[in-house]
């Protein structure tokens, strides 16, 4: 019988799915119900989705987010909490990384940036698209060990490689002269063809401020600000009660 030697040169050819999909057709008393070209296509759909499956796992596991299991499908848009449900069909689409827009999310401590942020995350994971994500202060110990190591342009590639990077708590403590340059070197590898996602509890008119130094602050902005949408999130701290985003 050919069973068998079909089996091994599937499993060859690396389709295991399509393989374990026959094996079960084979089981089944009612398959013959179905046409040739419906079993075959069940097969091949099989197939098809094992291997999205374990492409999605792969770029989840790449892009480390804060929050894995954020579902965009599960934020909470309201007028009250200043996020607009349209926005959110909109950016749910993910068609601002092919526009190579940004995202700026803002607020008080508690009001779901973050999460909002992996949500998007991983919006563009299972749309096949790259995502990293950085708290800001940690990625600045990250850029500062990777100059000291040699590997200074090597981990601004991996930032630029990144279809999506989120930047986590901007604003938080002070920055830096060399770590304004980090961050100008960053956004400007990705400016123009790449989408940015940032979070912070100041409010983007701070911003400025924060960065400290006028020109770098202007260029900085320049390649953040203009280009995105801008969510300024609203109301209490939503930490309490975990059902909601």
């Amino acid at each position: 019988m050919l069973n068998e030697p079909t089996r091994e040169h599937l499993y060859a050819l690396r389709l295991a799915a399509m393989a374990e999909a026959w094996e079960q057709q084979r089981k089944d008393p009612k398959i013959g119900d179905l046409t040739f070209d419906e079993r075959f296509a069940l097969i091949v759909q099989a197939e098809h989705e094992a291997r999205h499956n374990r492409r999605l796992a792969r770029l989840l596991k790449e892009a480390e987010l804060r929050i894995p299991s954020a579902c965009i499908e599960d934020i909470e848009a309201s007028a009250t909490r200043g996020l607009d449900k349209a926005v959110v069909r909109q950016l749910s689409t993910c068609s601002w990384i092919g526009d190579h827009l940004n995202v700026l999310v803002t607020g008080m401590t508690g009001v779901g940036k973050s999460y909002i942020a992996s949500a998007l995350g991983q919006a563009a994971c299972r749309r096949g698209h790259r995502v990293l994500y950085r708290r800001l202060p940690r990625l600045f110990e990250e850029l500062g060990l990777a100059k000291a190591s040699g590997t200074y342009a090597r981990t601004l590639a991996k930032l630029s490689n990144a279809q999506v990077l989120v930047l986590d708590d901007l604003g938080i403590g002070t920055i830096k002269e060399p770590q304004r340059n980090d961050l100008l070197e960053v956004l400007e590898d990705r400016y123009g063809r790449s989408s940015t996602i940032v979070t912070s509890q100041l409010p983007v008119a701070k911003w400025h401020e924060w960065i400290g130094d006028a020109t770098a602050a202007d260029a900085i902005l320049d390649r953040l600000v203009h280009n995105a949408y801008k969510l300024d999130l609203k109301g209490p701290s939503r930490r309490k009660d975990r059902k909601t985003h």
